[in-house]
């Protein structure tokens, strides 16, 4: 009964997965995302950033499962994941503060931007990681442009600081959206048609996985 451990504090990723019949072991990563971004250098495309971001955070939790939750690594899946935006040539993650989630909007509002989202998994078995695999998703995201008094309002919600691009489309941020070309999943933080590859490229079925995590009632 292979249990699924999401290596994430996100309730966005969570909630995907929730949703889609899967309640996992969360085990937030601790992993210095600056730090694995900076070693890549400035110039590193997107996908590269996202998906070694997911790797090691996989990869952190995986190691954090075999030393202080035995019984679950010894049959388990962990998920690692990371999203960026890149619009406008830069590519963004959280903002953090207020005034950069205001300039993020101001520069981004009325335009096009493309969230890139890395997806790894790391399967364990007996203690041990036996197979690790990474894919990245895009997904197309055209913003709106809310009045100066939305903008006001959904910065002061604090909701926006947080979230990659700082924005959502589960949330709050959902108002400011005009649309969404590819994955509305991954939008929210984890693409469901690429765990789904994931999972597969392991040898697991969503079947078993929904019987092995089901949500208590």
């Amino acid at each position: 009964m292979t249990r699924v451990v999401l290596g994430s504090a996100s309730t966005g990723r969570l909630t995907v997965l929730r949703n889609a019949g899967i309640d996992p072991v969360v085990v937030v990563s601790g992993v210095d995302e600056d730090a694995v971004a900076a070693a890549l250098g400035a110039r590193a495309a997107p996908d590269t950033v996202v998906g070694a971001l997911a790797q090691a955070k996989a990869e952190a939790v995986s190691r954090d499962v075999a030393a202080r939750h035995p019984a679950t690594a010894a049959d388990c899946v962990v998920i690692g994941a990371d999203s960026m935006l890149f619009v406008n040539g830069e590519l963004r993650g959280k903002p953090g503060t207020p005034e950069n989630a205001r300039r993020q909007w101001e520069s981004m509002a009325g335009r096009s931007g493309d969230l890139h989202t890395g997806h790894c998994i790391v399967r364990m078995r007996d203690g041990a990681p036996v197979l690790t695999r990474t894919e990245t998703s895009v997904t197309t995201v055209r913003f709106g442009t809310p009045t100066a008094d939305e903008l006001d309002a959904y910065i002061a919600s604090g909701e926006p600081l947080g979230v990659a691009g700082a924005f959502t489309i589960d949330g709050l941020g959902g108002w400011f959206l005009d649309g969404v070309d590819g994955d509305p999943s991954a939008v929210v933080g984890l693409g469901l048609a690429v765990m789904r590859r994931l999972f597969e490229s392991a040898g697991m079925a969503i079947g078993e996985l929904w019987a092995a995590n089901r949500r208590s009632p």
